[in-house]
Parts: structure tokens; C-alpha cells; sequence
């Protein structure tokens, strides 16, 4: 939703509170600033209804754009903070197995640490690579420590 918002110029609608209603004596510039701003909440309303279950839907049909998204967040974000524990949980214990394909493992870390980057907590490229050097078999600790003493510096892919 938030590409269409953006690419239609009214993510605005989502992120600011409704201004409040200009004046008899207002300029005519902040009377259509505040009537596009009431049309692009009816659209987004109506956009952001659509999509939702019908319970969702009876739940939020009397509330504005931007009441809405910040309802959604209260109502999930115990749900995204379970999530991310799980997430995390799972990244920190995995351990490669020896003799099994290193590709293959790094790719399954790096899917944890988009994960928990997409639910809002990123790892930075330097403490993402020491989860995943840790993670590996002691067989691959000259490769782990030759890596630290040459400081080379590679980014996460």
C-alpha cells in the first residue's frame, strides 16, 4: 500500500494528522491544500477498507487514514514483536553442521537477518558477519581468524 501511496503522492494522508480546517479568511491556497487533503483521505480511507477482512473493516470504517495505520500498529505489533523474538532466537542458536555446504547456510542467516531487518530491527553488516562467522564448525577457525587478523572488509552479500 505504501508503494501506491507514494507513487500517487499521498502518503501524507497516512502520516499526518488531519490539519485543521482553514479559515473564512484564509488564503485560497490553504482552502485547496485542506480540500485535497479531506478528497486524498476518502480515496486512502476507501483504498485502505478494501483491503482489509470485514471485521477489520467494521472496526476501522469510522476512523481517518491516519487513525487506522496507527490502530493496525497497536493491534499487530505484539504479533511483529513475537515474531522478531523467534526470529532472533532461531538466528543466535544456528549452527552449521560440519561438512555441510557453506553457501547454503549463509543464505538461510542471511534470510533471518532480512527478516528481523524487515521487521524493523536491522543488524549492521559487521555484527550480521560475526553471527554468521560464530555460527560456523570449528573447522573453519583459521578461516575465522585469518578473516579478523586481515580485516577485510566485505559487506554482508
Amino acid at each position: 500500500m505504501r508503494i501506491v501511496l507514494k507513487q500517487e503522492r499521498k502518503e501524507y494522508v497516512i502520516e499526518e494528522h488531519v490539519p485543521n480546517e482553514p479559515g473564512a479568511n484564509a488564503p485560497r491556497a490553504d482552502k485547496d491544500m485542506f480540500k485535497k487533503h479531506l478528497d486524498d483521505m476518502v480515496d486512502i480511507g476507501c483504498l485502505m477498507l478494501a483491503t482489509m477482512t470485514p471485521e477489520l473493516q467494521e472496526q476501522h470504517e469510522d476512523m481517518v487514514p491516519y487513525e487506522m495505520i496507527h490502530n493496525l500498529k497497536e493491534i499487530y505489533e505484539g504479533q511483529a514483536r513475537q515474531e522478531r523474538y523467534e526470529t532472533s532466537k532461531v538466528l543466535f542458536q544456528c549452527k552449521m553442521s560440519e561438512g555441510s555446504p557453506v553457501g547454503a547456510h549463509v543464505i538461510k542467516m542471511m534470510g533471518y537477518i532480512q527478516t528481523l531487518e524487515k521487521l524493523g530491527f536491522p543488524l549492521n553488516d559487521e555484527l550480521a558477519i560475526d553471527v554468521i562467522m560464530q555460527s560456523l564448525p570449528d573447522s573453519f577457525n583459521q578461516f575465522v581468524l585469518n578473516f579478523n587478523m586481515n580485516e577485510i572488509n566485505k559487506t554482508l552479500p
